[in-house]
């Protein structure tokens, strides 16, 4: 426990600053339920940022998360023992952190305190991590590819600068792997990872085995892992995508990546339980998926620059039963499918080309590139589909010509699904390796 709420000096003095002149009416902490606190008597608007001093001088803040009667519902960003009597101040202002070209090549928290050992910020300024809604008009058509050097993506499942993606996908499938290949190749101009709800050893690993530091060079990765409060965990991606937006507003090219967007939906559904909201489908209250799409349609193009937003869902089984999963798939341009058949045997990246698709390929691909895309997948879906008359031996060759083609170029078929984490496929690469593969069928 921090005896200090452990902010740079920069942000308390940015916050003294905007105090209102009146002298705030503080309150009084009257219980303390789990993570949800209640206090009296402090006046507060929903979401500003309340200063909490226990009766021993230690300092905290605090966040209003809702109201009942007349008390107060706060949630701390941090796990700390408070006794009832502790006071409650509020500051006016709802949380802010530090953004800039500063953060490049930096990890950070979902404060922007930074967790890499490499000195304080530099060349960053504090706004506010809300943002106002993008007039639907004024967004700039999607019509530029967006490579992410990942052979079946660019081919099969194009992507465009400023889609939303969804990556499913069951733990142990290559998520974290396919997300550093995705940075290391990308041609975008920036880079935003945030690690929501990872376990603590992972953060090293990715940032230091998966990304290295040439790809960290260009990069920004907010790190929370899943041992910090729900409130921080649901920061955290408001956070890289304020960051992420600031790029853009720049006139660059950024892409975000999240990992998990299910982790997120986790952190909110505490939240809200805790302040009394009641579950409506599957133990998540109504405000968690009211959130979601405020959150995913911050992505996108405008006029200066772009985000391309690639979310991770967690998805423990193949049932189309969870909410948080079929509640983004209806937002999102299109979704990425981890296959753990595949991943079991050895393919990898074990993306399920059947299962997956991008709403916006045709609108970024020439009509070439979705003829041969189009064969690829008729090739391989028709061995699929016969893949249990094949296993069993009961097929006769020359019976069915077009799955004599499928079985004839197979090896050539999953020699294109399948890419090493070194292997280098640039954009142009990949399209002209797919019409060779299927240039003789």
């Amino acid at each position: 426990m921090l005896a200090n709420y452990g902010f740079h000096e920069k942000l308390r003095e940015y916050r003294v600053q905007l105090q209102p002149p009146q002298l705030p009416v503080t309150g009084e902490l009257t219980r303390v339920t789990g993570q949800l606190l209640e206090a009296t008597g402090c006046v507060a608007r929903c979401g500003e940022i309340c200063r909490i001093e226990t009766t021993d001088g230690s300092i905290f803040d605090a966040e209003v998360v809702g109201f009942d009667d007349n008390k107060t519902c706060l949630m701390p960003y941090d796990d700390i023992e408070l006794v009832p009597g502790s006071k409650v101040t509020p500051l006016g202002i709802k949380h802010r952190a530090p953004i800039g070209v500063g953060l490049l090549g930096r990890v950070i928290d979902s404060r922007g305190e930074p967790i890499d050992g490499h000195g304080p910020l530099e060349n960053v300024e504090f706004r506010s991590l809300e943002t106002t809604e993008l007039n639907p008009l004024t967004r700039a058509p999607i019509n530029t590819p967006l490579d992410v050097g990942i052979r079946s993506i660019n081919g099969l499942l194009t992507l465009g600068q400023g889609q939303r993606v969804g990556l499913f996908a069951a733990s142990g499938l290559g998520k974290s792997v396919l997300l550093g290949m995705m940075t290391r190749r990308t041609t975008a101009d920036i880079t935003v990872i945030c690690l929501l709800g990872e376990r603590g050893r992972e953060v090293r690993e990715y940032v230091q085995d998966i990304l290295g530091p040439e790809e960290l060079s260009r990069a920004i990765v907010v790190a929370v892992p899943a041992d910090h409060t729900p409130l921080r965990r649901v920061t955290a991606i408001s956070y890289a995508t304020a960051i992420a937006e600031y790029f853009r507003d720049c006139g660059q090219n950024a892409l975000l990546l999240v990992d998990s967007l299910t982790r997120y939906a986790q952190a909110a559904r505490e939240i809200g339980l805790a302040a009394g909201e009641l579950p409506v489908t599957r133990g998540y209250p109504a405000s968690v998926f009211s959130k979601l799409p405020q959150l995913l349609e911050r992505g996108g193009c405008t006029s200066s620059g772009s985000i391309t937003a690639i979310y991770t869902v967690l998805k423990e089984t193949d049932d189309d039963d969870d909410p948080v999963a079929e509640s983004v798939k209806s937002i999102l341009d299109g979704h990425i499918v981890l296959s753990r058949k595949l991943a079991e045997s050895g393919h990898f990246p074990a993306i399920d080309i059947l299962a997956s698709t991008s709403r916006l390929k045709d609108a970024v691909t020439s009509p070439a590139q979705q003829q041969a895309a189009q064969r690829f997948l008729q090739l391989y879906s028709h061995y699929q589909q016969n893949q249990d008359l094949l296993s069993v031996g009961m097929y006769q060759a020359g019976s069915d010509p077009e799955l004599d083609k499928a079985i004839e170029l197979l090896p050539s078929l999953n020699s294109y699904l399948r890419q090493s984490i070194q292997q280098e496929m640039p954009f142009e690469s990949c399209v002209t390796k797919l019409q060779s593969i299927v240039e003789s069928s």
